[in-house]
């Protein structure tokens, strides 16, 4: 796979000091869950995921002793098409009907095929993570009790319930998040795309936190469900940065399902202030946090 550009990227810890990505590697000795949270537009950002998955695997899963069951999960696929993605990585179905089956993002050719053609060829499992978006809708417009009438195989996509609500300091991000959504265009990172649908559609999103909450739990839910499973696991999972930065959110859910899990955070934003890192500004938003240049073109 190929290498970001190190000109088109910085990466720092916390409290603003310069990193390398094997810093960060190494930083997973003691790691459960690598959290990767991302801007999905952003090229940088997919080259230095692929980087990390990488690295990772050489260091933990690679050689003669593979030490650790390494995993990938996303956000990117939804719960229900698990099976159409374990047939792919096991060569029982093709990538044409893996992709008519399995709802891929309109970006995965060029930004997460990558990430996928990694674990298959290494044999690595790959979660597939997120809530359907049909139940994520329903709760948005009719609220969480709504899932209760769905049926026991329905429910076998979702998180226990009922699932966790989100924290205070979460509700409380997301509430100011969209009152800055709501009053200009939508910015490039949304929290799972709603603010789109609230400002299409502004009363028929009445539970919009509640939704996101329920994607947030879906996705730690499988994370959490993958390490019970397999006791020397260590899972990289892709999202988009709101449901990960300042250890929220997933972070927060994974807490919930797996009290011991030991989770690392990394953000990868692109920063209009790139290449130099305000600590006070942008270091609350992970272990690590990764700025990207702005000026690289977009992926559509």
């Amino acid at each position: 796979m190929p290498q970001a550009p190190e000109a088109h990227y910085r990466a720092f810890d916390s409290r603003g000091r310069a990193v390398k990505i094997e810093e960060i590697v190494s930083a997973l000795g003691d790691a459960d869950v690598l959290i990767v949270g991302e801007t999905h537009n952003d090229p940088v950002a997919h080259l230095l995921e692929a980087e990390l998955l990488r690295r990772t695997g050489e260091r933990y899963a690679g050689g003669p002793s593979r030490k650790r069951t390494l995993a990938l999960s996303l956000e990117m696929f939804e719960r229900d098409v698990q099976t159409v993605l374990d047939e792919y990585l096991a060569g029982l179905i093709t990538e044409r009907h893996f992709l008519l089956s399995s709802r891929p993002w309109k970006n995965y050719e060029t930004d997460y095929r990558p990430l996928v053609e990694y674990a298959r060829e290494h044999h690595l499992p790959v979660v597939a993570a997120n809530a359907p978006a049909r139940y994520v809708s329903r709760v948005s417009t009719h609220g969480p009790d709504s899932l209760k009438e769905l049926s026991k195989d329905a429910k076998s996509w979702l998180p226990p319930l009922p699932y966790p609500p989100a924290s205070a300091d979460y509700a409380a991000k997301f509430k100011r998040f969209m009152q800055g959504a709501m009053s200009g265009p939508p910015p490039a990172q949304q929290p799972s795309a709603m603010t789109s649908n609230a400002q299409a559609n502004p009363h028929g999103s009445a539970h919009l936190l509640e939704a996101q909450a329920l994607r947030d739990s879906a996705m730690a839910d499988r994370i959490a469900e993958f390490l019970k499973q397999r006791r020397d696991a260590l899972v990289v999972h892709v999202n988009g940065t709101f449901h990960s930065e300042e250890h929220m959110g997933v972070p927060e859910q994974i807490k919930h399902y797996r009290p011991k899990a030991r989770v690392v955070v990394v953000t990868i934003i692109s920063d209009d202030a790139f290449p130099n890192f305000d600590a006070a500004r942008l270091g609350t938003l992970g272990d690590f946090v990764i700025i990207t240049d702005p000026s690289i073109p977009r992926s559509s």
